[in-house]
């Protein structure tokens, strides 16, 4: 019988038309929760929404908007409240992937990688956290980190710039949000298996697999089961922490011959 952890809870998941974030959302659904589900694109998040309720007869729904603007990440934590009442988690999933040789970079690309990674997860964070904070009787927020911001991949490096940001903002806001009972916590994927990595390698799966300690590469329902831990009350005394699924992969770290970073090779 499927846990109902999150009944009569109000959940926020960003990035969530497809991947990670879609499954993060419809496990937040299948354990009973009341969810608010954000993409980009309005009709992959209309989409995803239709889809989660019709699976878990929960009710999702979708508010479209580009995170890098702060004021639709706060008009996000207005819609969950005027739709559902309150909100106890927030999932700061949404973030860009940003290749590019570092003697190269364009500082219009860095500038949208930063918007999206860490000027919409920290000020939905905020958002969020001053939501908990009125309401009182605390909250969860997690955000998505990656093990490039542990471990050096080429390219990445403003990627990995902003996801290693975000475990060190986890940490620094303990200390102004314990005291209202609010938790935040990093998960931090390895390679994993969405619509988006295997566009840019069809042999993504089985490259990963063989790199990948426990001879797998991860899943998103990997990620979505170590938010949910994260978020359920069970984790109550866990707070800025990162837990790192990769299968083991930042103990080894090998590279691989990746095809679809060639094109930044001098």
């Amino acid at each position: 019988m499927t846990q109902m952890r999150f009944a009569n809870q109000t959940v926020i998941v960003t990035g969530a038309g497809e991947g990670i974030g879609y499954e993060v959302a419809r496990q937040f659904c299948a354990e009973g929760a009341e969810l608010l589900l954000n993409d980009i694109a309005p009709e992959r998040a209309n989409a995803a929404a239709k889809r989660i309720s019709a699976e878990t007869g929960a009710r999702c729904i979708a508010t479209p908007g580009d995170v890098a603007e702060v004021d639709t990440v706060r008009g996000l934590v207005d819609a969950a409240v005027k739709a559902f009442g309150r909100l106890d988690v927030c999932v700061c999933n949404a973030g860009l992937t940003s290749w590019g040789d570092f003697f190269h970079y364009a500082p219009a690309d860095f500038e949208r990688v930063m918007s999206v990674n860490l000027r919409g997860t920290y000020f939905l964070a905020q958002a969020a956290a001053r939501r908990f904070r009125e309401q009182g009787g605390g909250g969860r927020i997690v955000l998505m980190s990656s093990v490039t911001g542990r471990q050096a991949v080429p390219y990445l490096s403003a990627y990995g710039m902003t996801k290693a940001a975000l475990e060190m903002l986890a940490r620094n806001l303990v200390l102004e949000l314990s005291p209202h009972g609010i938790t935040i916590n990093c998960v931090a994927p390895g390679a994993v298996i969405t619509p988006r990595n295997l566009n840019d390698d069809p042999n993504y799966e089985k490259t990963w697999a063989e790199l990948t300690p426990v001879g797998q590469a991860i899943q998103v329902e990997d990620i979505a089961k170590a938010a949910l831990f994260l978020a359920a009350p069970e984790s109550g005394k866990i707070t800025g922490q990162t837990i790192v699924v990769d299968g083991g992969w930042t103990c080894t770290s090998p590279i691989p011959d990746m095809e679809y970073g060639r094109e930044y090779q001098n």
